[in-house]
């Protein structure tokens, strides 16, 4: 009989146990067949062996060694033991023949840069379904003029629809954390603008740099140094500034 594992401090475990929650989620997913359904971080496998009653195979990524061992001898699952800032998606959707579906409890400890990874190779994905803090599903979703709204609402909603499915309370877990959940739709947009997405990372980050000024202090020097020539109200705050003006500021920058 194998031990118990541990959930392990440094990489973020909190291990989904409540059943009826993980019914809801899966059935949120909805997976099919043969779909490239690819988990991160699958733990103890609460999501994934529902997942393979309706997708018998598919991929999971699992930087616990003992977890990916334990993984390995499941039937139908293809593991990668890395850590997920490291995985190449745009290749793993090569191998697979098609856009991936891509779902998972995140570390709450590294959720955004896992979110801003995924978005380096969003051309590769067809949905995302994730279960994140609350606080991190809430400024995702926010819209401007709300106190979340910043820059992880900017940078995620100018690429994806994004929708909070499910809220969840800390005793949906073990050990419980100390905030609560949230499950998180992510559907990348048919016909995103086009621009030069680290220059536009940078544009958003200036602007949301001192976010209790008006724009004319960090964004207008900001603007100045890339040669901005061009109009924009700067007697607001960042949080005041909806996504796609954001996005026809950055569309409007001479090129560099």
């Amino acid at each position: 009989m194998s031990k118990p594992h541990l959930a392990r401090k440094r990489f973020g475990q909190h291990f989904l146990t409540d059943v009826a929650l993980i019914d809801d989620i899966v059935r949120a997913i909805d997976p099919k067949p043969g779909q490239p359904l690819v988990e991160i971080g699958p733990g103890l496998g609460a999501l994934t062996l529902p997942l393979r009653e309706r997708c018998p195979a598919f991929t999971v990524i699992e930087l616990d060694r003992d977890l990916a061992a334990r993984l390995r001898k499941q039937e139908g699952l293809s593991v990668i033991e890395s850590d997920v800032l490291k995985v190449d998606f745009g290749a793993l959707a090569g191998e697979l023949g098609a856009k991936l579906r891509v779902v998972g409890n995140l570390p709450y400890n590294i959720s955004t840069p896992i979110l801003f990874h995924l978005l380096d190779h969003v051309q590769h994905v067809e949905d995302q379904h994730f279960m994140l803090q609350k606080e991190v599903v809430d400024r995702m979703a926010a819209g401007p003029g709300s106190k979340t709204y910043g820059r992880l609402s900017v940078m995620l909603q100018w690429r994806y629809d994004i929708e909070s499915l499910l809220d969840v309370p800390p005793e949906s877990f073990d050990p419980p954390p100390q905030v609560d959940s949230a499950v998180v739709r992510m559907t990348p947009l048919p016909q995103p603008a086009t621009l030069d997405l680290p220059r536009f990372g940078a544009m958003v980050q200036a602007a949301f740099s001192q976010r209790r000024k008006l724009l004319r202090h960090a964004l207008g020097r900001w603007l100045e140094e890339q040669g901005f020539e061009g109009t924009f109200d700067m007697q607001r705050r960042a949080e005041e500034v909806p996504v796609a003006e954001f996005v026809a500021l950055a569309q409007s920058l001479p090129p560099r």
